[in-house]
This record gives structure tokens, C-alpha cells and sequence, in this order.
């Protein structure tokens, strides 16, 4: 069977309303289409299991029969993982995957789920019973008062005792095999039983009794549910016959296409070029762009592999733009949203334009650099954007002696000496990428410091106004002859938008705007929209300064940031703002410098 047949044979089973060969009711699942892999779950940065999506209705929040129409779904779902992905370009691992899954919400149990998944393996895909081995959870009596489950008898019996299989093919494990946790910090779990075929896990279905509280205390559902997980691509290389995902229908052709665009390139590094642009492709057309922090900057690291692999093996750079579209139409007639491989690939091939040069570089440097210590790593990354993980990789000679947990160490130093910095400009506003004193050594100095810090916090709203919120704050530097700002945003800035936004600026600055401050707790001040540092960490307690027409308040405020002042009182004082550079100072980040003419 094919992939897509695959695909079609488990959906038509489970939405289908027959009966079913072991007595049941019928299956009646509402087919539900995959959900984002940017999920609206704040406990997870990306879409990992199938029932994420429904993790609402387990937990009574929402109901699924006033939704679907029944308690029973039946989904497709994309997921994308990176626990894994040191291990990418073995026989198994990926990042991104499939995961079929059935679901009940306070409908069927163990029972129907035992025997549906048997039912479907053994006669619709038509899986030999002598294949099978299935495992059920053990119990834990001393996990603790709370914690503790007993063993999982019903579903022994169900599998032995109404599917047949001898007590040798059921083995009890424990609670690191057999018992499914919550997706993020807490959420419904329970004991689960596995089926593999040949000895290889396809099919998980896990039975969520409880909900797990962040301290790993359980509360039994008032409502149990079945929530059941089977990796497309593992099943799909049982049934073709391969010994490897990598040789299946899903991602074979994609690795003979890159070995065509790259002859003679490493097996290992062939697997990660299919699995990594199979994932840049989803998480793009999926919104997502390359950035700095959280699931952006997971796209990043993907990207920035991809580019390394590029470089290092001479690889045309054709082959971004050439894997993106063949991947866009294996996969568009069953999901429409990556159909546009135009659009995919430009946002590649930026990041590849951005970071191509300083890669090269950092390579070079790896090659010559003789590396000591975690210091040297660490100003191969703060110089080039080489990440450790890509250092180890690819000079991992050079690397062998240097500990993860001691560059994370280099790497927290540098963000207590940017903080210190930061708390010695402006009371808490200042520098984040890289420090440095406030140069203000008069009176008259001070005062034309204060009016150019005014000036970054327009240029700041001013620079998102025109460009979007893609452009945010990444560092900056006030001295008594410029300010220096740096902020995220991926392309170079045309000369249109430069005027556009010092125009908007000197527009403010003319409206004789009020500049105030608030001072509130740190939750409120968010609320509020006002801009800050992400990654600074800021007391309970912060002002928010804002520049407001006369009589308004922060709601109306042109601009809003935490800040710790000063300030001129009213923006006319600040005089006339002039942009006189921009440039790129990263991958992804770039710099302007402004002065205040006199």
C-alpha cells in the first residue's frame, strides 16, 4: 500500500459508521482536519502529538458533540519534535512526521479501542496476528501518595482473553514505557498499550483516567478518554518493506532528488537535507518565519543546519528551492496549505541570503581557529551565529573537549554582563546584544542623550508602523552624538521605507507630543501592548513611559515601552531626527544610526 492509500484505508475505517467484525455499534468518528503546527497551546511551542488539538475536550472545557457531532474524531495530525533531532539521519528519527490517531471523548474505552486497532491492522491492512506484540502498563505502587496507578488488568484481559493473543506476546512495563504524559507542563494522561509488528512500536493508545497537575499529582477525569498515536511514516516502512523511514514513498524520492542536485554526498547528511527541508517546508507554510526566540528560532536552527551542509559540501544553492518543490506537490493534495512552494521557498532562500556569508566565515573560522576552551566556542557563535550543537557537528575534533553545560555557562555570563550594562543605563533600558557605558560626561551631554533616548522609543513604534511587528527591539546604545538601535527583521530596508519612517518620526516628534510614565505591575504593564525586552528579565513592579497627545492617556499613546527613564517632557524638545545608517549586523537583525540635528 502507498502512503496515501494508507492515509485514505485509516480515515474511511474510523469515520465509517458499519458495524464493526467484533460486535461493536459502528466507529462514527468525525473526520477532523490537522490542526497548525503552531499551536494555540502556550504549554508547547509546536504541535507534538495528535490530541493536542483536542486537549480542550478532554478536559470538559469544550464539547465535542455539540462540535463534531459525535464524542468520537478521527485525525491526520502534522507534528514536528526536536527531542530527537541529534539522532535525524538514522534509520528512524525525524523531526517532522505524521501521526494518524482515533479519539473519544467520554464515548467508547478499552474495549472498543483494543479491538477496533487489531481489526484494522489484521483485516484492513491485512497484518499477520504472528506478527504482533503488544505491551500494557505494570502499575506503580510506591510512585507516591497521588501519583500511583495499579496495573492495567483490563487491558491485559482484553487482548488476551477477547483478541486471542497468548500471555507470552503481552508484556507489563512500567510507568517509562507504558504510561503517556501530559503535551506541555500538565494535561490528561493515563496508561497506555502499545503494538508493534516485528518487533517495532506502531501503534500507541493511551486510555487518559487522569489529568496531571504541574507538580505530577493525578486527579481521575470525570470523564475518561482514548487518545491513540501511529507514527505514519514508521507504518508506512512496515508495509512497504524497508528497514528505514527513509526508504519509504514519503521521503525516498525526496532523498534520490537531493542525491541527483548533490552526487556523492554523505548518506547521514542526504537523510537530514530530506528530513529538515520536509520540515522547513511545513513550519513556513504554516506561518512561521526565522527569528531569535521560541518555535522562530527552531526554524532558524533547521535553516541555518541546512545552510552549513550547504557551504561545507559545495552544494549548489538551487537545491533549497528544487527539494521545496517537489515536497510542495507530493504532499499539496492532502494538505492544501503548502501548495505554495513560491512562497515557502523565498522565505528559505532569505535566510540562506542573510546567513550564507557569516556562515562561511564561521567556518573558516572553525577550520583555523584553534579552540581552546567554551570561550572560544562561545565568540564563534556571538560572531557568526554558529550555534554548539552545528560547531560540534561539524568540527567535532575541535569540539571534543568542550562540555555543552560549560558553554551555557559562557553564554549565561554574557547575559549577566549585558544585564548589568543594561541596569546602568536608563535604570533597566539599555543594552541587550552587547554592553556598553552611557558615554554622557557633562550636563549638556546628558541632556542630548535624554533627547535621543525619546527619539529611540519613536523610532522603535515608528520602525514597526512601516515594516510590521516582525521588527522588534534587539539591542541598543545611546551616546551624546547618536543612538544606535538594532531590531529583528529579515531583509534590508529600502530608501522609501528609511524616509517613510524618519519622516513618521519627525511627524511625532512635531505633534508636541506629552511623555509620561506609569508605574504598575509588570502583568498590567503587558497588558497594556507597551514594548519591551523579551529576554530581560524585569521586576514585579515597572514603569511604562508613553508619548501621548496632550490630555490622553497610556491607551492613546503613540508609543509605550518599559523603561526606566528619563525623558524629555514633551517629544518638540527633541529637536529634528536624522537617520544617517542602516545595515545588517546579523542574520536576521539589522541597525540604525540617528542623530539629532542641531
Amino acid at each position: 500500500m502507498s502512503s496515501e492509500e494508507i492515509r485514505k484505508s485509516f480515515l474511511s475505517f474510523f469515520s465509517a459508521r458499519g458495524g464493526s467484525a467484533f460486535g461493536g455499534k459502528g466507529k462514527g468518528h468525525m473526520i477532523v482536519s490537522s490542526s497548525s503546527l503552531i499551536p494555540d497551546d502556550p504549554s508547547v511551542l509546536l504541535t507534538t502529538a495528535g490530541m493536542q488539538q483536542f486537549k480542550r475536550y478532554y478536559t470538559g472545557e469544550l464539547d465535542a458533540e455539540k462540535d463534531f457531532g459525535t464524542k468520537n474524531a478521527v485525525s491526520i495530525q502534522k507534528c514536528f519534535r526536536t527531542s530527537d533531532i541529534d539522532e535525524v539521519g538514522d534509520k528512524t528519527h525525524l523531526t517532522f512526521f505524521e501521526m494518524l490517531g482515533n479519539f473519544s471523548f467520554g464515548g467508547y474505552f478499552k474495549r472498543e479501542s483494543i479491538l477496533w486497532a487489531y481489526e484494522y491492522l489484521t483485516k484492513i491492512l491485512g497484518i499477520s496476528e504472528d506478527r504482533l506484540t503488544v505491551s500494557v502498563f505494570s502499575g506503580d505502587d510506591s510512585a507516591g501518595e497521588g501519583k500511583t496507578v495499579l496495573r492495567d488488568e483490563e487491558s491485559f484481559n482484553i487482548w488476551h482473553k477477547e483478541v486471542g493473543l497468548p500471555k507470552e506476546k503481552i508484556r507489563a512495563m512500567g510507568r517509562a514505557d507504558n504510561f503517556w504524559g501530559p503535551t506541555g507542563s500538565e494535561g490528561p494522561c493515563g496508561p497506555n498499550t502499545e503494538i508493534y509488528v516485528d518487533g517495532v512500536e506502531v501503534w500507541n493508545l493511551v486510555f487518559n483516567e487522569y489529568y496531571c497537575h504541574a507538580d505530577k499529582t493525578l486527579k481521575k477525569l470525570t470523564s475518561a478518554g482514548v487518545d491513540t498515536g501511529m507514527g505514519l511514516e514508521r507504518l508506512v516502512s512496515v508495509m512497504q518493506g524497508t528497514d528505514n523511514v527513509f526508504e519509504t514513498d514519503l521521503l525516498h524520492p525526496i532523498i534520490l532528488k537531493v542525491y541527483e542536485l548533490a552526487p556523492g554526498l554523505e548518506e547521514k547528511t542526504a537523510r537530514i537535507f530530506a528530513d529538515h527541508m520536509r520540515a522547513v517546508s511545513f513550519l513556513i507554510s504554516d506561518g512561521l518565519k526565522p527569528g531569535n526566540k521560541e518555535a522562530n528560532y527552531i526554524l532558524r536552527r533547521l535553516l541555518r543546519r541546512l545552510i552549513a551542509y550547504q557551504i561545507k559540501n559545495k552544494i549548489n544553492p538551487a537545491i533549497f528551492k528544487e527539494i521545496i518543490t517537489l515536497i510542495s506537490k507530493k504532499y499539496s493534495p492532502f494538505y492544501k496549505e503548502i501548495e505554495n512552494y513560491g512562497k515557502i521557498a523565498a522565505v528559505a532562500e532569505e535566510e540562506r541570503f542573510l546567513f550564507s556569508e557569516a556562515m562561511e566565515k564561521g567556518l573558516k573560522e572553525l577550520e583555523s581557529l584553534v579552540i581552546t576552551g567554551a570561550q572560544d566556542s562561545f565568540r564563534v557563535y556571538s560572531t557568526f551565529g554558529l550555534p554548539f550543537e552545528l560547531q560540534k557537528e561539524l568540527a567535532p575534533e575541535k569540539t571534543k573537549n568542550i562540555k555543552k553545560e560549560d558553554f551555557e555557562k559562557e553564554f549565561e555570563k554574557h547575559q549577566e554582563i549585558s544585564r548589568a550594562g543594561a541596569e546602568k543605563k536608563f535604570g533597566g533600558h539599555g543594552l541587550i546584544l552587547n554592553t556598553g557605558e552611557l558615554k554622557a560626561g557633562s550636563e549638556e551631554e546628558l541632556q542630548k542623550v535624554i533627547r535621543l533616548h525619546t527619539a529611540t522609543h519613536l523610532l522603535h513604534q515608528a520602525l514597526r508602523d512601516v515594516l510590521g511587528n516582525e521588527a522588534g527591539q534587539a539591542g541598543s546604545d545611546i551616546t551624546a552624538e547618536r543612538t544606535r538601535f538594532d531590531f529583528t527583521f529579515g531583509r534590508k530596508l529600502t530608501p522609501e521605507e528609511i524616509k517613510e519612517v524618519e519622516d513618521l518620526v519627525n511627524k511625532k516628534i512635531k505633534e508636541d507630543l506629552q511623555v509620561s510614565f506609569q508605574e504598575m505591575p509588570k502583568t498590567e504593564a503587558e497588558k497594556t501592548g507597551a514594548l519591551h525586552f523579551f529576554k530581560l528579565k524585569y521586576p514585579e513592579k515597572v514603569k511604562v513611559y508613553f508619548a501621548a497627545p496632550s490630555g490622553k492617556g497610556i491607551n492613546e499613546a503613540y508609543s509605550k515601552e518599559f523603561c526606566g527613564g528619563p525623558h524629555v517632557n514633551r517629544s518638540l524638545e527633541i529637536g529634528e531626527f536624522k537617520i544617517i545608517k542602516e545595515e545588517a549586523v546579523g542574520a536576521g537583525v539589522r541597525r540604525i544610526r540617528g542623530i539629532i540635528l542641531p
